[in-house]
């Protein structure tokens, strides 16, 4: 067995040992035991799955519940870490939670009340979703406290957009060594915004601000991604009006009152695509079920140019390799309609078997290759240019923090024992082991659950060969 590959950036056994905690509790969360599990690879995965609601529409879902005056109802809600986190903030902050058959979940916030530093940390964890909790508390309760965040560790995700925003809207900051207190002495009020970069977060973050703010809020160069657009649709649902004009601008008429949802969610893009990347490398052939074709398009055309083939049907998307050699691309990931930097991670593990050189530009994060160190432990030709390729000919507008990656394929890939560092990277992990010749062990596996609902019970649902002791 080849020694341990640790791809986290931070290997202090105080780093490690706080990462390994964080993993456990979010495994803790969904029902996992164990947090490593055992690969046989060389099998393709073969069989049919389902995909629920978004990640990143379900948990900002959750908090948009808070604007409510009437309870509100989800459905779709996957089984996740992340979801589990928002739950137990939801919980510390008076709502009352009640979940269903089929992840149908209700949010009643007939008493909503202030709640401590501590136990806002305590239910936070590793998540960076407690930022997004600001403008409704700060609507609902006059005040805002938030922790220090975490997350990932793909890159600097400054919360500075999100607190620049709360300031115009008239939100008092104070940070503290606890960490940051908001209150709004005379309310909050529309304001002009415009992001530096069409940041998701900080796109949600004004949304479910301005939509109770006196007055008009418009917001510049937005983020417009599907999941966006899902929670302009709830907001609608609940009584907000709000427009979306061209050239990501966003018009927010605020309103005194919000009533509760009921709102089916947006079927989880990045777990479609990490799927499909499964089954390309894995020679394997895999129907996602509750996949849909039109916020998949721009995935479907590079998957298609690697060599991938699928088959859009009404309930799902079959995905499969169909033989013959994988294609080297070229990739620029990019802010919606562009290719996501969420699929470059497995579609990478997918270019380690493409016969040439690929090129992946990551211009949304700019630490989001770590993952490649352990590939290449496990037979990979990865080669990071963490300045970027400044001379390669470009669609998307070069980013002074990003990076690229050189893929050359085919390699033969063989089993290690892998710790995971992240979730998009994880899952990557996850695949390369069920491709590889040999056995490998993957630790850290909880990181994995904050975003892939159900992953053994999918595992062995596509006949993966492994051993989960938990």
């Amino acid at each position: 067995m080849n020694p341990l590959v640790n791809v986290a950036p931070d290997t202090s056994p105080q780093h490690d040992s706080a990462r390994q905690k964080d993993s456990q509790k979010a495994g803790a969360r969904v029902g996992l035991t164990a947090d490593s599990i055992t690969i046989n690879g060389g099998k393709p995965l073969t069989g049919t799955i389902a995909v629920r609601g978004a990640k990143n529409l379900a948990t900002k879902a959750m908090v948009a519940a808070l604007l409510g005056e009437t309870p509100s109802l989800l459905k779709d809600v996957p089984d996740i870490s992340d979801v589990q986190v928002v739950r137990g903030l939801l919980e510390v902050y008076g709502v009352k939670v009640t979940t269903g058959a089929r992840g149908e979940w209700t949010f009643d916030t007939g008493k909503v009340e202030s709640a401590h530093f501590a136990e806002i940390d305590a239910h936070a964890g590793a998540s960076r979703i407690p930022i997004l909790f600001c403008g409704p508390l700060l609507h609902r309760l006059g005040e805002a406290r938030i922790p220090d965040l975490g997350g990932c560790r793909i890159g600097d995700r400054p919360i500075d957009f999100h607190l620049d925003a709360l300031r115009k809207f008239g939100a008092v900051v104070d940070k503290t060594y606890e960490g940051i207190n908001l209150t709004a002495p005379n309310g909050l009020k529309g304001a002009l915004i415009e992001l530096p970069y069409p940041s998701v977060g900080a796109t949600e973050q004004v949304l479910l601000t301005a939509v109770r703010a006196q007055g008009i809020t418009e917001l510049k160069n937005a983020a417009i991604e599907p999941e966006i657009m899902d929670l302009i649709a709830i907001l609608q649902k609940m009584g907000a009006i709000i427009s979306v004009e061209p050239n990501r601008v966003i018009l927010i008429e605020g309103v005194d009152r919000l009533e509760g949802y009921t709102h089916r969610a947006l079927f989880d893009r990045n777990e479609v695509a990490s799927w499909a990347s499964a089954a390309l490398v894995t020679k394997g052939d895999i129907f996602v079920q509750g996949a849909r074709q039109t916020e998949m398009m721009t995935f479907l055309n590079v998957y298609r140019k690697v060599g991938g083939a699928f088959d859009i049907q009404e309930d799902g998307i079959r995905f499969w390799h169909p033989g013959g050699d994988l294609k080297p691309v070229t990739i620029e990931t990019d802010v919606h309609p562009g290719f996501m930097t969420d699929w470059q991670q497995p579609l990478i593990v997918a270019l380690t078997q493409a016969h040439g050189v690929s090129v992946v530009h990551e211009t949304v994060y700019e630490n989001r290759f770590g993952f490649s160190e352990a590939l290449n432990e496990m037979g990979a030709d990865i080669v990071v240019h963490k300045e970027g390729l400044p001379g390669y000919p470009r669609r998307v507008a070069r980013r002074d923090f990003e990076q690229a990656a050189i893929i050359t394929g085919p390699t033969k890939l063989h089993g290690a024992n892998i710790y995971v560092p992240d979730l998009r990277g994880g899952f990557s992990h996850l695949i390369a082991a069920l491709s590889a010749e040999g056995q490998s062990v993957i630790s850290n596996m909880g990181i994995i659950s904050r975003g892939y609902e159900h992953i053994i019970d999918k595992l062995e649902a596509l006949g993966a060969d492994f051993v989960y002791e938990g």
